[in-house]
């Protein structure tokens, strides 16, 4: 599917990246890791064919700078920084769709499913969404169409724990027959949803691993948390997460998406010294 070999990126006198040699298949997800100016966005838009580079790289045996339009309109692409597009909603759905032959209903649907009401918002400017609004859109457009390589640029950034979980499920949908790329500054928030993990550090791959893959995408968890007294702070914290508490406010429950269990446990070790128990089970 995704061949790069000996590929190099200079900016002037930065060499971003220094003679990468990587290739993904379809059925993998991979997680595309390391620290900000380490090389991951630079190497994104050289597949998508936005850069020259030295060395080779293909997209189905295809050179992405050569052959472009024929290799974007496999992939579906969410970006970490949503474009300054003043085009309204409506409109902009509707290009997507026409560029890729698909149906804008289906992004619309897509776009509802994950909390956005793109249809009541046609007449908006893209600009003055909000920033999730913005991502379950791009979302939605990306995956709305029927590609064979989603590129995905810390795609779950701006969005709440529910639309989270829809795009965890969403993603389940594909990932037997698509191949990902899903770029994050941080593990912790996408180990759960790849099976392979390719780490840059200044411009070079410093790691490349298969990962266990136990955990269901579309999983989820129900977890219950006592609390030794009752705290505004981890309470609003957990009614973030979708959490419900009785009239005492020290016992909570609620479900959780299974690839958001380390974000999720993450967050409540801040708050270590008032919980006095917790219990998570796979909701079968």
């Amino acid at each position: 599917m995704i061949k790069l070999a000996k590929v190099s990126k200079r900016f002037k006198n930065s060499d971003v990246l220094k003679s990468i040699d990587l290739e993904i298949n379809r059925g993998q997800r991979v997680a595309l890791v390391g620290s900000n100016g380490a090389g991951k966005t630079t190497l994104i838009r050289c597949l998508l064919g936005e850069y020259n580079s030295q060395g080779l790289i293909t997209i189905d045996n295809q050179d992405p700078r050569e052959f472009r339009q024929q290799v974007l309109s496999k992939i579906g692409f969410v970006p970490q920084l949503p474009p300054p597009l003043r085009m309204p909603v409506g409109q902009l759905v509707q290009f997507a769709a026409s560029l890729c032959k698909s149906d804008k209903e289906r992004m619309n649907n897509l776009a509802e499913k994950l909390g956005f009401d793109a249809r009541a918002f046609k007449h908006q400017p893209f600009v003055k969404l909000s920033g999730g609004q913005k991502q379950k859109l791009l979302i939605s457009i990306a995956l709305g169409r029927d590609s064979e390589l989603l590129v995905m640029d810390e795609p779950a950034a701006n969005l709440d724990p529910e639309a989270r979980h829809i795009l965890f499920e969403l993603l389940a949908e594909k990932q037997e027959t698509t191949a990902m790329l899903i770029s994050s500054h941080r593990l912790d928030e996408v180990s759960s949803l790849v099976n392979r993990v390719v780490e840059m550090d200044q411009g070079e791959i410093v790691l490349d691993d298969n990962v266990s893959d136990l955990i269901g995408m579309s999983s989820k968890l129900v977890c219950s948390i006592n609390m030794l007294e009752a705290d505004p702070a981890f309470a609003k914290a957990l009614s973030i997460w979708g959490f419900k508490t009785q009239a005492n406010e020290t016992s909570w429950s609620g479900v959780i998406a299974g690839p958001d269990r380390l974000k999720f446990l993450g967050m409540l070790s801040r708050y270590s010294a008032l919980i006095s128990g917790i219990n998570m089970s796979e909701n079968s």
